[in-house]
């Protein structure tokens, strides 16, 4: 890792990702922490752990719950609990209501939102609301530019 990308991850900006041994287990790093990720004995992998998209849900989720709390907890909320649970999949462009300039398939994935605790209904609407501004659904759903760059 180059050392303005190794500043960058310190700083919980970036990650590390380093395949193991020639296979599809790839071992992730960021700041002090790390996990595994892999694909499942259905396709090779050794099922190590979460593949790339439950990961990417994964971060769509955290960030979700997240960013509920947060605003429960600004605004006075007595919230007990946030649940996300997320499902990816790809469907005909002409089953989506929004994709009519998109070819064939699109990737569409469902966030089921769980708020527990003393909440009114206007208040879980918000917060559905709110769901929707977390900063990982508005990389996401934004336009994003990734460069690949040799090292």
């Amino acid at each position: 890792m180059s050392e303005a990308n190794q500043k960058s991850a310190d700083e919980g900006h970036g990650v590390s990702v380093v395949e193991r041994d020639g296979s599809f287990t790839q071992d992730i790093s960021a700041r002090k922490h790390s996990i595994v990720a892999d694909e499942p004995a259905s396709v090779d992998g050794a099922d190590l752990g979460m593949t790339p998209y439950e990961l990417l849900l994964s971060a769509l989720g955290a960030c979700t719950s997240m960013t509920l709390r947060m605003y429960a907890k600004r605004k006075g909320i007595s919230l007990d609990r946030v649940s996300v649970e997320l499902v990816h999949d790809r469907i005909d462009s002409e089953d989506c209501e929004t994709c009519d300039d998109q070819p064939n398939k699109v990737d569409r994935i469902r966030r089921v939102v769980t708020i527990e605790g003393d909440v009114t209904e206007a208040q879980r609407a918000r917060m559905l609301e709110i769901a929707a501004m977390c900063p990982v659904h508005r990389t996401l759903t934004n336009q994003i530019q990734i460069l690949t760059e040799p090292a």
